[in-house]
């Protein structure tokens, strides 16, 4: 019996319509993976390059995420901050923040010091960092933002010592009154005070767009595929 193939407008109009969302959506991922792969690149070049030093006459357009920072001034040792629900290889943790000074300016910095394990029994609690006194310079990496978590709830006024799941660095300006630069600067220099500085790089993701791209890439075949194979049929016509 001869096969023939029938075609359908409505079949034909609905296939078309998904083979042109899955190419148009798997070409924006691709896009996207490209841009992810740039940023990586963008990422470990500036980390190569040698520190920055910050001070008034630091162009602006210099500043730019993931560099290194080169900072002399003094820690805030009244103003600890900390940032809960910070693993670590696995293990609970928080970050300790405090804001710097610096050296001939009124500039503040705040500097993300490092991660702290929690305290297993009693998890309000917060450790207490032994704080370098006087001047001192440190290294570190610009972070337009720490990564967020999720937060339940609305956030409480920041205070010294407080616990908090995020960090605004623009609300700790009010609430301070202190003009701070509009990133946080990840410390990288070493100190004797039991903090780690195994600071996570964020992951760039271009494997898992081109994972998507690949997916939307495969419904627009399975819709071709479809209309084509549900067109023919056994018969005379």
């Amino acid at each position: 019996m001869p096969i023939s193939f029938r075609f359908r407008l409505i079949p034909f109009i609905a296939s078309l319509l998904l083979i042109s969302l899955g190419i148009a959506l798997a070409q924006w991922q691709t896009h996207r993976a490209e841009e992810k792969e740039t940023l990586a690149a963008e990422m470990a070049e500036r980390q190569h390059l040698p520190a920055l030093a910050l001070n008034a006459q630091t162009p602006p357009g210099q500043l730019l995420a993931f560099r290194k920072l080169q900072v002399s001034g003094q820690f805030i040792r009244e103003w600890p901050l900390y940032l809960d629900n910070r693993p670590l290889q696995g293990k609970a943790g928080l970050y300790v923040l405090m804001p710097f000074k610096l050296a001939n300016s009124s500039k503040y910095v705040l500097i993300a010091r490092g991660w702290h394990p929690r305290d297993a029994r009693d998890r309000m609690h917060v450790p207490d960092i032994p704080v370098p006194g006087g001047q001192v310079m440190l290294e570190g990496i610009l972070r337009d933002r720490l990564e967020r978590v999720m937060q339940l709830g609305q956030a409480e006024a920041v205070k010294p010592g407080s616990l908090l799941q995020n960090i605004d660095v623009e609300a700790l300006a009010k609430q301070t009154r202190w003009d701070f630069y509009p990133f946080v600067l990840e410390q990288t220099s070493l100190e004797n005070d039991g903090l780690s500085r195994e600071w996570p790089m964020p992951s760039a993701g271009a494997d898992k767009h081109r994972g998507y791209a690949f997916q939307w890439y495969a419904l627009a075949l399975m819709a071709f595929l479809f209309f084509v194979v549900t067109g023919f049929r056994r018969g005379k016509n």
